[in-house]
Order: C-alpha cells, then structure tokens, then sequence
C-alpha cells in the first residue's frame, strides 16, 4: 500500500514539474512580426534581436521591448504661409516617408533611446515638428518659380536638410514628396493664367499657321484637281471628236456598202426575172414538144414492149458485166496501191536498216580500231620487253658462253623425257604379243622412254658436242672419288681431269 502511494506520488510531481516547464515556455515564447523588431534583454550582456522569427524569452528574468520596423508616413505642413526667397508668403504641405535606422548597429541604439516602445502616432508626433522646421528654412532660400516648376527638387531639399537632424534620431527618411503649393495672393493662379494666356497665344498662332498650311494645300489641291479635270475633259473632247471622225467614215463605208448591196440585188431581182420568162417560155415549148413526142411515143410503145423484156435481160446482163469490169479495175487499182505502199514502206525500212547497220559498221569499226590500236600498243610493249629480256639473256649467254647453253639442255631434259611420254597417254590398251625370244615385250615397252631419250642425248652430242651423259656422271661418287672423269666438246674450256675441275 505503502508503494502504491509513493508510486502516485511521484507521477502527481512529475506531471506537475511538465505542466509548469510548458507553462513556463508558453509564458515566455515570443514571435515578432516581419514589420516589427523584438529586444529581448535582461540575462545576456548583448540583448537579442528578433524581426520576422520567434525565440524564447525567460519570465521574470528577461524583458522585451518593441521597435516599429516598418515605414512611417509624416504629413508636414507650414500651418500659415512663410515668406520665399522672393517675399511671397506659401502655404506648403508634403509627405514624408520615415522610418527607424535599424540596419547599422550606431542608428539601432539611437533608435532604442529616442522611440523605443513607441506606436506609429507617438512617433509621428514625434518628428513632425523637426520636419516641419527643416521645410520652412528651404522655403525661405528659394522663391515662388522654382516651388512651383520643380517639386522634385524642393522635396530633395526638404528631405537633404531634414536628413541630418534625422541621423542623430536614429531615424532615415526614405522619400519627400510636395503635396500641394498655395501662396497668399493667389500669385501662382495669376502665373497659371500668364501661361495659359501665353499657350493660348502660341496654340492661336499654330492654329492659325495650320489653317493657312491648309488652305494653301486645299488651294494647292483644287489647282491639282482642275488642272487634272481640264486635262481630262479635254481628252475626252479629244476622243470624242476621234471618234466622231471614225464613226462618220464608218457610216460612210457602210452606206456605200449598203448602196451596193441595194443595186446588186436590183440587178440580181432583173436577171431571176428574165430567167423566169425564160424558163416559162422554155417550158410552153418543152410541153408542145413532150406532146408531139408523146404520141410519137405511143406509136413506139407497142413496138418497144415485144423487144422490151429481151433488151431489159440483156442491159441487164450488160450492167451487172460494167460492175464486175468496175469491181475488178477498182481492185486491181487498190492492190497495186497497197502493193506499191508496201514496198515504199519496204524501201523506208531497208534504208533505215542500211542506215543502222552502217552507223553499227562505223561504231564496230570504231571499236576494233580502237582494240587494234590498244593491241597494236601492247604487242610493241610485249615485243619491246621481249626485245629487252632476249638482249639481257644474250648478255647473260655472252658472259657465261658454253656453260649457259648447258645448263639450258640440261634444265631442258625433264621436259624432253615429258615430250617422249606424251603420245603414251593416248593409248587406251596395249596388247604385248612375247615372241618367245630372249626379249619380253613388257621390258621393250618399258624402254621406250629411256631408249629415245638416249639416242635425243646421242643427236646432241652430234650437234652441239656436248656429251650429257659425261656432264651428269660429273656428280657421280666415282667422278668425286677416282676423278675419272673427263669434259670436252664445250667451248672455252680444255679437255681437264676432274681434280683441275673441283679446284677451279
């Protein structure tokens, strides 16, 4: 039980020591204003600053005190008009904007001993007498036309003066702006109507240049256009006559034509006339004729139907003949045209094959004379390094003599034991028949090769003298070893024995 008391003991005091630490920090929890400067003071030797943030502040032990940091309007007035610098007594009202010098460490402090926990009217009260001050000097240092034409340059004035009772305040002014100007006599309403009487003379004197500029333009304008209207009228007058003159001539042209027209219809009306009474005449004696015909007719008629059948059977016979004729001459007629097209066309196409073919001779030519002539080029190139290898080679053969022609019969005798084997190849099957003589006819084939080799070797040696076989038996054991061996048949060298050979 005991336990159970201390236990709730200590919890009471524990929640007890919380509650007065977050009544504590609540009591001493301050947040200044963007607008506004906090001091707090009072623990530290050097107080601490808060604008725009929040900070803890201990109860009882540290103060707070407040700055206004934002700006401060001040109305100044001169309250009764003050002479200028030209004894002419204005009234003046302006606006400045103050506000405390809290940027420098120096202005901060002076701040703090002239305006510390002031509201915005205490220090507006404040300063308007010394800004006030300061502006009825710089009235009294220029006149009436300089306040009146450049405000700008009164309130820096005002504002330079004011500067520097400021600055021992602790206190900057940001801006200095004339509001309004009125001075006793009404003299800048009387300077107001000089001018205005002054631009009206001027605006009178432009209106009327402008006037006069436009009436000489519109002068200027109407001598442009009458001119241009006399022009055209007289154009026009121009073209009219033109065409006066043309239509006359056009009328008179037409009722030439016209007359024309009217006699040669006259004349044409006479001659259809005439031939009407002609051709009426024409016919009383054509019908007096056809009568007298008609009965001559009659008289005919009889005879001409016994005869008429027969006649009609052989005109007919007779015209069916003349059309066939015709048929016929008219196709005869169409194929010889055709045939004689065809072979124009024919003769057409012949020369235009004859043209072809001659411009294909002509590029054919064309081209084997060029292949002659590159052929030609490399022949005479080929023959020239032929030339130059077969001289080089008879210089070699000229330096060398005997012993070069050697080595060629010698590099040559593969080729001569080739030549001899070539024709065997072509046999597709041999047939040895043996004799039953000492000789079996697989070994005389087998010689063949050998044995026209021997006697090739044998028709050089008659030639040349050149004995191979002594040559190849120079490399033998029995050749290096007995030295019996001897060379002869080659020109420039002695009949020598194969010791002088080696050493040489």
């Amino acid at each position: 039980m005991l336990e159970f008391i201390t236990s709730n003991i200590a919890v009471i005091v524990t929640v007890a020591v919380v509650l007065c630490l977050i009544i504590f920090l609540a009591l001493g929890y301050e947040k200044a204003p963007s607008d506004t400067m906090f001091i707090i003071s009072g623990l530290r030797k050097k107080p601490r600053i808060l604008i725009g943030k929040a900070g803890i502040r201990i109860p009882f032990f540290e103060r707070k005190d407040i700055l206004i940091a934002k700006q401060i309007s001040v109305d100044i007035k001169t309250n009764g008009f003050i002479p200028t610098l030209d004894f002419i007594g204005v009234d003046v009202d302006a606006i400045a904007k103050i506000a405390l010098d809290l940027d420098s460490e120096e202005g901060r402090l002076l701040a703090q001993k002239n305006f510390l926990n002031m509201n915005e009217l205490q220090i507006r009260e404040a300063l308007t007498d010394s800004l006030q001050g300061n502006m009825r000097e710089i009235i009294g240092t220029i006149n009436l036309k300089e306040i009146c034409n450049n405000r700008q340059k009164f309130g820096d004035q005002v504002q330079e003066k004011a500067q520097r009772d400021m600055n021992a305040l602790g206190v900057k002014i940001i801006s200095c702006n004339i509001q309004r100007v009125i001075d006793e006599n009404e003299l800048i309403n009387a300077l107001g109507q000089d001018n205005m009487s002054k631009i009206q003379k001027e605006a009178s004197i432009a209106k009327a240049e402008a006037e006069r500029d436009v009436a000489i333009a519109q002068a200027e304008a109407k001598k442009l256009a009458n001119d241009a209207e006399v022009n055209s009228k007289t154009e026009i007058a121009i073209k009219q006559n033109e065409l006066s003159i043309k239509e006359a001539e056009l009328q008179k042209i037409s009722d030439a034509k016209r007359a024309e027209a009217a006699a040669a219809y006259k004349i044409q009306e006479e001659e259809q006339r005439k031939i009407l009474e002609i051709t009426a005449t024409n016919a009383d004696i054509a019908k007096q004729e056809r009568e007298v015909e008609l009965k001559a007719k009659e008289a005919e008629v009889k005879e001409q139907e016994l005869a008429a059948s027969i006649r009609k059977q052989a005109e007919a016979e007779k015209y069916r003949i003349e059309q066939n004729a015709q048929a016929d001459l008219f196709k005869r007629q169409k194929d010889a045209e055709a045939k004689k097209y065809e072979e124009t066309q024919r003769a057409e196409a012949e020369k235009i094959k004859a043209e072809a073919l001659k411009y294909a001779k002509e590029q054919e030519a064309a081209g084997i004379a060029a292949i002659g002539k590159a052929e030609a080029e490399a022949i005479r190139e080929k023959g020239i390094a032929e030339a130059e290898a077969l001289e080089k080679k008879a210089d070699a053969m000229a330096k060398y003599g005997r012993a070069a022609i050697l080595e060629m019969v010698v590099n040559k005798l593969p080729e001569m034991a080739e030549a001899i084997a070539k024709p065997l190849e072509s046999i597709d099957k041999v047939t040895i028949i043996d004799g039953g003589g000492s000789g079996s006819g697989v070994d005389a084939m087998g010689g063949y090769v050998p044995a026209i080799l021997t006697k090739t070797i044998e028709s050089i040696k008659e030639t040349t003298g050149i004995d191979i076989n002594e040559i190849v038996k120079a490399d033998t054991y029995d050749a290096r070893v007995n030295k019996n061996l001897n060379i002869s048949g080659i020109e420039g060298i002695e009949e020598k024995n194969v010791d002088t050979l080696v050493s040489e």
